[in-house]
């Protein structure tokens, strides 16, 4: 049993980090010193058990003290409260380290009798006036293996008892005793309708299987059974860990409230897909896309297009400069591109918000608030991440090799249609001075070569170029698909680290709470 605690407590203590930061305070706290505590008192070991006697004022508790010790141990008397300090009746030896956790300073050394290994506690009376006792109370009540609830028959039905105490603990009953005193002042007939009472009351409490003794501290009667379950409790050395399983069990239940019947749904991917668009709107990847293909077909055209009019497609700015995007990943570099909108911002964090509504779909409060923080908790950096993603993208801006062979073809061929030219000219000045007929002129199927080098050039570079201009208009498609696939990427990186990874991690976290809580449970119970 006590192997079986260690683990509880391992996974108590694992749900309680687990929980720390995401549920209320009070309850991670208890979880964490139910943990501290029962590593504490499993560290003093299990050979003395600690029954505390605690009652209200009158029920007779020192003198039921004085009964089990056999001696006149504590004072008893009329004046209320009597008691104001814990003392200790000791059977057997090795307590001390146990009473000086307890912090329990007045300490009687008793001879065996059978009950060696008891440590019999008689407390402050819990509805005392002196607000140091019920203090002090609650204090050894906390700690204790076993409580023996001593009541008696005029104030056992008493509001107090069962609303501070009884109900309360009632996931405790296995480290609980309720004892029936002064039974010596009813008849047999009313002492058995004080028992049926007593048994309702502790029903309607809902604490089930806890021990219920008559006794009566005056004569002695029910000491003789108060005393063997007392023995029976030492004996078994299961009262301490009978006690922290149920604080387990009690820890475990405040941390599995946030747990639901049923798993979180999940990030779907239609959410992903929207959210990913929302953001590469944001980024202005449609404006890069455009500026990269259009980037391609002007260096195209400065590349291959016909040299005599490559002069124009100068007049207009490299779209890729303009916004100041690099040829080459860069993620520091800042780009011109503009910031987005302020409807931009509204549907990334819609789409953001809508994501994590829908991953926590199923699950219980305060889950669905905590996933929702975490997709919107870094808000402010998406705008400069989104910016260093297009600029650390890769936008396939290379030259392709094909350009500087037809850029030397267009360049003979302009300088053919030069040549031609320069030798028409000639030709025109010569036939003005009236000697053309002095100089030859070469022809090729009775056209001048002159003329084949004007016309020819000229024609055959447009022709050179009006073919390069489609085969850059396809490569600037080709290079804005491979553009856009870079792009996204890195845009759905820059999603997984803001959004998805934080509202994954809080959902891994429910999860893992979830299942540490269920190893906690006593018989690793689950709710989902």
């Amino acid at each position: 049993m006590k192997g079986n605690l260690d683990q509880r407590l391992v996974a108590l203590g694992e749900a309680a980090g687990l929980a720390e930061g995401r549920l209320d305070d009070e309850t991670v706290d208890r979880a964490r010193a139910v943990v501290g505590q029962a590593g504490e008192r499993l560290g003093l070991g299990l050979e003395s058990t600690v029954v505390a006697l605690a009652g209200p004022t009158g029920g007779g508790k020192s003198r039921l003290f004085n009964a089990l010790a056999g001696e006149e141990l504590a004072a008893v008397g009329r004046r209320r409260p009597t008691t104001s300090a814990c003392q200790a009746a000791v059977w057997g030896d090795g307590a001390d380290p146990l009473l000086d956790w307890l912090e329990i300073p007045r300490r009687h050394r008793l001879a065996g009798d059978g009950l060696d290994g008891l440590v019999l506690l008689d407390l402050p009376d819990f509805d005392s006036v002196e607000t140091a006792h019920r203090l002090e109370v609650d204090r050894v009540v906390g700690l204790a293996d076993l409580v023996a609830w001593v009541v008696e028959p005029q104030k056992y039905a008493d509001a107090a008892p069962h609303d501070r105490y009884l109900r309360p603990l009632a996931s405790h009953a296995e480290a609980m005793a309720v004892v029936l005193n002064q039974a010596d002042l009813l008849s047999p007939r009313d002492v058995d309708a004080w028992r049926r009472d007593v048994v309702r009351l502790l029903a309607e409490d809902g604490v089930r299987g806890a021990p219920l003794v008559v006794v009566s501290a005056e004569t002695g009667d029910g000491l003789d059974e108060l005393r063997r379950l007392l023995a029976e409790r030492v004996r078994g050395r299961e009262a301490a860990v009978a006690r922290l399983a149920a604080d387990v069990d009690d820890a475990a239940e405040a941390l599995g409230a946030a747990c639901g019947d049923k798993g979180a749904a999940g990030i779907r991917r239609e959410d992903r897909r929207r959210l990913a668009a929302a953001l590469e709107d944001a980024a202005g990847v449609p404006a890069v896309l455009r500026a990269v293909a259009a980037s391609h077909r002007r260096r195209g055209a400065l590349a291959t297009g016909w040299p005599f009019l490559r002069w124009v497609r100068r007049l207009r700015p490299d779209p890729l400069r303009r916004l100041r995007l690099p040829e080459t990943p860069r993620p520091a570099m800042r780009t011109s591109l503009p910031p987005p909108t302020d409807v931009q911002t509204a549907q990334m964090a819609t789409a953001a918000r809508r994501l994590a509504d829908r991953a926590a779909e199923g699950l219980p409060e305060p889950w669905p608030r905590l996933v929702r923080d975490a997709a919107t908790a870094r808000d402010k950096e998406v705008a400069d991440r989104l910016d260093q993603a297009v600029s650390g993208a890769d936008l396939h801006v290379s030259r392709p090799r094909w350009w500087s062979v037809a850029s030397l073809v267009q360049t003979a061929l302009a300088l053919a249609v030069v040549a031609g030219c320069l030798w028409l000219l000639v030709l025109a000045v010569l036939s003005y001075l009236r000697v053309d007929e002095v100089v030859p002129l070469p022809e090729a199927y009775g056209i001048p070569i002159p003329t084949w080098l004007l016309a020819g050039g000229a024609l055959a570079g447009i022709a050179l170029a009006f073919l390069a201009r489609l085969a850059n208009s396809a490569g600037a498609r080709r290079r804005a698909r491979a553009a856009a696939r870079s792009l996204r990427a890195r845009v759905e990186e820059v999603g997984h680290e803001l959004v998805l990874a934080p509202v994954e991690a809080e959902l891994d976290g429910e999860r893992r709470l979830c299942e540490a809580v269920a190893r906690a449970r006593r018989g690793g119970r689950r709710r989902r």
